[in-house]
Parts: C-alpha cells; structure tokens; sequence
C-alpha cells in the first residue's frame, strides 16, 4: 500500500493555523476520498524554529503562520506545504488552485531554462506533483542523464599507505607509521577517477533526496541512482563552495543538476525540533519570479534587444558614490527605439500608485524611452496615458510621453502559448499610435 501523502495548498498572504484539516492527496496515494489530517503542534514548532533563520518566508500568528509575498513549496517531515500564486478575485476552489499550481510550475521552468536530458519529457509526472516534486525529478532526469553517457573522471591528488613505492614518498609520515612495516610505502601520488568535488555534491543531495522525499513514484528513481553512483566521501555545501566551481568543456553538462543540487543542499535544514521535522524550503519572491518570467518570455521575440536591469546614474553626491535607477526591462526595437517596462505582481484597477508612475518618469527621461509602462496581473482592460509639462529638452510633442498600464492576463493554453501571447500584446502596445 503506497502511503498517504499530506500536501497542504494555500496561496500566498494566506493562514495557516493549528487543527486546520485538509484532504490527503489521493492522486499519489490509496485512501478513502474525503479522509483528512491536520495540521499539528509538531510541525508548526518546526515552522516556528525554522522562522528563526528565515523570516521571509512566512510570519507568526498566534497558533499559526501567515505567508508572505514568496511561493513554492516547504517541507516539514512527511508534509509539503504548497504556497501557490494568485493574481485574480475568483473564489478559492481545488479547480483554480490546480491552475494556479500548473501556471507556477510552467513559470518556474520557463525561468531556470530546464531543458529536461530525459528520452521524452512526457517521462515527468507533473501534473499532480509538487513544486518540491518537480526539482526532484528534474534532478532525477538530469542524473539519470550523466550515469548514461558515463560519469566524468578528474586527477586528484592522494596520500596514504602503498605496497609499491607510487609517487612522491613523505618521509615523516613514512618513518611515523612505517618504521616496522618495512613493505610499505607512505606516499603522495596523482589519482585518476571519479571522486572529485562535482560527484560529492550530487551525492550528497540524492542522499537528501533519499531522506526527505514522499513521492512513492519516486522512490524508484532514487535507488536506481543511488545503486549506479559510486559512494563518495561526505561533503559540507556551503555558498562559498559552490561559487568556487568552475566547469569546463567536459563537465559542462554538469550545470543544471549542479544548479539544482544547490537549490536543494542550501534549503535543506535537518533536525529543527526533538520529532526530528526536517525543513526543505524552496521559496521563489513571486514579484522576481514575475519579472524574470516576463523578461524571459520578451527574450524571445525577433528584433528586439532585450536587458534586465539596465542602469543609469540617477543622483551624484559631491563625494562618495552615486546611486542608481534599475527599470525591470529594457526593449530596444529594430529601430534602435527604447521602451521601459515595470513589472509588478499585485492586483489593481486602473489607477497606479504614485510612487510608481514618478519611477515610470525617470525611466523615461534616463533611458530616453519613447514609451514606458507598468505591467501587472490581470485581464483588466489596458490604460493609456501621458506625462504632462514635459521640460526641455524633450521635444513638445506629448505623444513620445506614453506611459500605459498594461495587464497580462494569466492563460490555460501550453506556456509556449502563453509566452507568445505577451509578446504579441506587447509588440501591439508599442506599435500602436
């Protein structure tokens, strides 16, 4: 019998509190359909520890959590706590958080750029997976890939006790351990194999995989690698680690397992409270998940030159540095035109806040963009506007002081779809007169 699985799907600046029931997630386990669990004294003191090293994520109420602006999926021990997107007034139901969830997984792995090694990506079983589910396996396949076109050997170098004199011989340490064992040999030498730095980190997250994962479909997949990948020495991933890496020509198909191996190293906290409620947190700020969609999704479009965060030197004090405006995004068309855009991931009408459209006018003049706009979430229609009293040395004519609104309706179509359907609203915004 495959085991229950509890998955909690809340969406983000929600509640979460103590006793709240849910339903198990029958999709991935055997259980009678309406049969429930709770949300336990145990796992909210694994939340509360966890609060004290990341207070981002989440804040605390009385008896339970509010979650901020971050989405994604926590794990505390057997339970996954999927905080899900929302950009719309439609009534809660499991319908629309199923949409929800398939709109973030396609965000996300249009942002990271998962190009999947497995044979056919029908091979995922995302539908009704988690988040956390969808690194798993995309780890999984990216693993899966390396074992089948043969792990990569590195020379290391290596010390220790030999019958054959190999190497350097370290005479302090030969005459230290060596002195009655006249056969051996205490040597430094050169070693060629698979033990090296890139193999320790993948090991050390499948091991974690092992440990924390409840996907009963995975299992398999785990001890298959676990099985074909040779044990390697334990190995402490810290950020410092990772940013030292360098790949080269042959270990350049290493990245994306390294990226996500890193993901989930540096978000795994064990043993946070005496039930031993291990935390795996892997939270995205959906205001930059938002703009490096958009910016991702605006990359593709022929023609056009696409930055993020662009610069301009905004204030220059007498002494010291300066300081900067950054605009999301940065369009520069086949005419050499610019165009600013700012996204923003909250629900308005048709009035922008103030502080918004003043940063909209910087960009304008900073950037000399022809047109600038804010773009939200949202199927509301579009609004137009100008800036007014625009100082030389702009030219008079108002119509190159556009600044719009423009709201990005969220779409049940294939990413790819969705993706063309912006660019195509955008490419009309700026070409309209």
């Amino acid at each position: 019998m495959v085991p229950k699985r509890k998955h909690i799907r809340v969406f983000e600046h929600q509640h979460l509190k103590l006793g709240q029931k849910f339903p198990f997630d029958t999709n991935l386990a055997e259980g009678e359909a309406g049969e429930k669990f709770e949300f336990t004294q145990a796992q909210l003191d694994a939340l509360v520890a966890f609060f004290e090293k990341e207070p981002s994520y989440f804040s605390l109420i009385r008896n339970g959590v509010k979650f901020n602006e971050y989405v994604g999926a926590l794990q505390v021990g057997d339970l996954v706590i999927n905080v899900l997107p929302k950009a719309d007034k439609v009534k809660e139901s499991e319908k629309t958080k199923n949409a929800w969830q398939d709109l973030l997984i396609g965000m996300i792995r249009a942002v990271h750029g998962f190009d999947v090694k497995a044979p056919s990506s029908a091979s995922l079983n995302l539908k009704n997976n988690s988040v956390l589910d969808l690194y798993f396996e995309m780890f999984l396949a990216e693993l899966a890939y390396l074992q089948r076109r043969g792990l990569v050997k590195q020379y290391r170098k290596t010390e220790g006790n030999q019958k054959a004199l190999k190497g350097r011989l370290q005479f302090s340490k030969q005459i230290a351990q060596n002195l009655i064992h006249k056969e051996r040999f205490y040597t430094r030498y050169t070693t060629y194999d698979t033990q090296h730095v890139l193999h320790q980190i993948l090991y050390e997250a499948l091991g974690v995989l092992q440990r924390i994962n409840t996907n009963a479909n995975l299992i398999g997949a785990i001890n298959s690698s676990l099985l074909n990948f040779p044990e390697m020495p334990a190995i402490h991933a810290t950020d410092a680690l990772f940013d030292k890496l360098v790949f080269n020509r042959k270990t350049a198909p290493y990245q994306k397992a390294i990226d996500i191996a890193r993901l989930l190293l540096l978000h795994y906290h064990p043993n946070l409270s005496k039930g031993r409620k291990d935390v795996l947190a892997l939270m995205f700020d959906m205001n930059k998940l938002w703009e490096q969609f958009i910016l991702a999704s605006l990359r593709k479009e022929p023609g056009w030159k696409v930055r993020g965060k662009a610069s301009a030197l905004f204030w220059q004090p007498d002494e010291g540095k300066g300081q900067k405006i950054y605009p999301d995004v940065l369009i520069k068309d086949e005419n050499g035109i610019h165009y600013v855009f700012d996204t923003k991931w909250k629900l308005i009408d048709d009035k922008a806040a103030m502080q918004d459209l003043r940063q909209m006018y910087a960009y304008h003049r900073y950037f000399n963009a022809q047109k600038v706009a804010l773009l939200y979430p949202g199927d509301s229609d579009g609004v137009r506007g100008k800036f007014q009293l625009i100082p030389e040395p702009w030219p008079n004519d108002l119509n190159l002081a556009t600044c719009g609104l423009l709201f990005i309706p969220t779409s049940d179509d294939s990413m790819i779809s969705w993706q063309t359907a912006i660019r195509t609203q955008i490419r009309h915004w700026i070409e309209a007169n």
